[in-house]
């Protein structure tokens, strides 16, 4: 019987680890000891799993580690680690490497590693694998085997759920394709795609992010347009989305540790062979514009409302990367927010998704609570991110304040994207 060990329980690793738990014998692996001790007590701070979901992975025997033992009699071994980039917007495999380092001290014969983090094509097999084979002195394909099947996890999507989404799936053997391709089918229920070659299933993922990306980085371009053209770009959207085989993307900010990070795994392996892509980067530096776009078209609004902007109280509404998320990894809400202060405003920002601590940390950000909250203290508004609870803020028409509304959440606004 095959006994799984998922290491990283994030966004993706807990929800995998939870479904396989139902049929195999899991014990879910992570360098934090924080993350450990809330998911034993059943509490998962990405709010991915609900207390019971994670009570019911225990009662189906899944054990949480930090221990290195703990996993030592696994044969099946799931990497769910992020793949990040750099300040220069580079690939950063660290967290990809040092994972599979930790495999390959535990790593016997016959044992598969399968890889779920999105990479560029090749990353497997040419930067995984000779980590694998170092570390362990195993030798690959003979005595142990690799697997890649990339996530597919929407964070805050409780429709799209892991099992529910068709997973791509591959090996490095015929065989060993076979086996992974199976051992997902047993927890799937809505299928597997088996892909030519881990090469194949990398290079698929890569490109549905970056698709969206410049889908999305089309109607921002849109929306810049119209706007100069005093056209509301929502209403044209609604109107061209009455043709049948019209892709319905919205405007907005580009962030998180997906759409916003995958482009640059592509865009670095094609500059590595001699290509340098042209529509993929210009995506994504019209998408990296967005925030100080909004801030400048906000600027722009409370000076035609003769506002001082030197000292000006702005509230920001949302500071994660997406609606109904607390995830706050590369929100681009910051740029909206370091650009207004470039201009002497003074910004306060307020999220009930979001972690205080978090936010201080990762972008020396304190976030207001609710109680301080007074919309009428502010000259400008930005609803940057559409939560539910900001769907019911009673915000009304004021002469002097302005209201920018990023994701068309409110039904009173000056401006939208």
């Amino acid at each position: 019987m095959d006994k799984i060990a998922v290491v990283g329980l994030g966004y993706v690793g807990l929800p995998l680890a939870h479904a396989f738990a139902k049929k195999y014998s899991v014990v879910g692996f992570d360098i934090v000891q924080q993350r450990i001790d809330e998911l034993a007590s059943c509490y998962d701070r990405t709010l991915e799993l609900s207390d019971e979901q994670v009570q019911e992975a225990i009662d189906d025997g899944m054990q949480f580690t930090c221990n290195l033992d703990d996993i030592a009699d696994c044969n099946i071994y799931i990497i769910t680690v992020p793949t990040p980039i750099d300040k220069n917007k580079r690939p950063d495999l660290t967290p990809l490497i040092k994972s599979s380092e930790t495999i390959a001290r535990v790593l016997k014969k016959d044992d598969i590693v399968i890889y779920e983090s999105t990479v560029y094509p090749g990353a497997t097999e040419e930067d995984c694998v000779p980590v694998l084979e170092k570390q362990s002195g195993l030798k690959f394909n003979k005595d142990f085997f690799c697997g890649y099947s990339p996530e597919r996890i929407n964070p805050g999507d409780k429709v799209h759920t892991v099992t529910k989404i068709i997973k791509v799936t591959s090996g490095s053997t015929p065989e060993i394709a076979q086996k992974v391709d199976q051992l997902y089918k047993s927890v799937i229920t809505a299928g597997t795609h088996l892909a030519s070659s881990i090469k194949v299933a990398e290079a698929a993922k890569v490109i549905e992010n970056s698709q969206r990306d410049i889908n999305i980085a089309f109607v921002n371009e849109l929306a810049i347009i119209f706007n100069k053209m005093d056209i509301n770009t929502s209403d044209v959207l609604d109107a061209a989305g009455s043709k049948w085989n019209f892709l319905p993307f919205k405007p907005g900010l580009v962030g998180g540790h997906c759409i916003g990070v995958d482009p640059y795994y592509l865009t670095h392996k094609a500059q590595e062979i001699g290509y340098n892509p042209e529509i993929i980067l210009a995506g994504r530096r019209l998408n990296d514009g967005m925030g100080i776009y909004v801030a400048n078209q906000v600027i722009k609004l409370m000076i035609k409302k003769d506002q001082k902007i030197n000292g000006a109280k702005i509230l920001i509404l949302g500071i994660t990367f997406k609606e109904n998320c607390p995830d706050i990894r590369n929100s681009k809400v910051i740029d909206v927010i370091n650009e207004l202060k470039e201009f002497g405003a003074d910004v306060s920002v307020y999220d009930p998704w979001a972690d205080a601590k978090e936010a201080d940390q990762e972008y020396n950000l304190k976030l207001i609570n609710k109680s301080e909250l007074n919309i009428h203290d502010y000259k400008a508004i930005i609803v940057a991110v559409a939560h539910d609870e900001f769907k019911q803020f009673n915000i009304g028409r004021s002469d002097q304040q302005v209201v920018y509304d990023i994701k068309s959440t409110l039904q009173r606004a000056d401006a939208r994207l």
